[in-house]
């Protein structure tokens, strides 16, 4: 497959990713879809702007939702979403998640949602930002992508005080059609194809596994919608199984958004909405049941 930007095995200068920026185009509004859904939520959570992101003149306030009377005595549950702009239901997920039960610990943890990390890429229905990087490959402190730098800062003050992380994710026919052949045209690498995963799947940070904290979120999320099962290689995404459903990846060591609180208890969600089995209401609703479940067990078991 050939990427119609860039010259094969070179990587990509300013002028590509010029190029590959005028190719994307807005086809929904932040303002509309997120900053609108979280004005109902003044009524029961501190909303706070934790940063803004400035791309050609259009400013995008980054906004995080808290528990209100947040005490520093309880346990800390962290959930993002968006940190893919593509990556639908994980955003609608997190919203719908603090309409429905985000009150459901209070008095008993404090909890902390953003619900879109990457606005700029929400509206593109992009994986990358404006600067052509993948922010869940750059949290990290100085990151180069605002996005990631900013919710950094956001949780650095909490880091090693989290009891549960959980991030929320889509896998789609897109990645395998759009987002990796560019990503391998960005990066001057040939593209090898992989299999889009049907099904509900978990990402396990391979250098501090929960095995049976993943498991709990599985067992919930199968009544839901369907688990991803393994390629004719026994893998998912090119991950051996820890256990159906859920792979190991090197989470910290590559920058992944799950990793940057040192939670106990932290997972990333990969939920498949161009499923011929599932719909998009049941994706939104696979994404708030794995905050549910991991929320259950990471309390159950403090």
């Amino acid at each position: 497959m050939t990427y119609p930007i860039g010259t094969p095995g070179q990587p990509w200068g300013d002028t590509e990713i010029a190029a590959w920026r005028a190719r994307v185009v807005k086809q929904r509004r932040y303002a509309d879809d997120v900053l609108a859904a979280v004005e109902p939520l003044r009524a029961d959570f501190d909303v706070s702007e934790y940063g803004a992101l400035d791309y050609d003149g259009e400013r995008f306030p980054l906004v995080a939702v808290r528990s209100r009377g947040w005490r520093e005595s309880l346990p800390t549950l962290v959930v993002t979403g968006g940190v893919h702009g593509y990556e639908t239901s994980g955003v609608l997920g997190a919203l719908q998640f603090l309409r429905g039960h985000g009150l459901e610990t209070a008095g008993r943890a404090n909890l902390l949602v953003v619900p879109c990390v990457s606005p700029w890429a929400w509206e593109r229905i992009q994986r990358w930002n404006r600067d052509a990087l993948d922010p869940n490959r750059n949290f990290r402190p100085g990151s180069p992508a605002g996005e990631s730098a900013a919710l950094v800062s956001l949780l650095a003050p909490l880091r090693g005080r989290v009891l549960m992380h959980i991030d929320l994710h889509e896998t789609t026919d897109s990645d395998e059609a759009e987002f990796r052949p560019a990503l391998a045209a960005r990066d001057g690498v040939p593209f090898e194809p992989d299999v889009v995963p049907d099904g509900f799947y978990l990402v396990d940070d391979a250098d501090q596994p929960q095995p049976e904290f993943q498991r709990a979120v599985i067992e919930a999320v199968a009544q839901v919608t369907h688990i991803a099962p393994p390629d004719a290689h026994g893998h998912i995404i090119g991950c051996p199984l820890q256990s159906p459903g859920v792979i190991s990846f090197a989470v910290s060591k590559k920058g992944l958004c799950a990793a940057i609180t040192g939670a106990r208890f932290s997972t990333t969600t990969e939920v498949y909405p161009d499923s011929p089995r599932t719909t998009p209401e049941q994706c939104v609703q696979a994404q708030v049941t794995a905050v549910r479940a991991a929320i259950g067990y990471a309390l159950a078991n403090a």
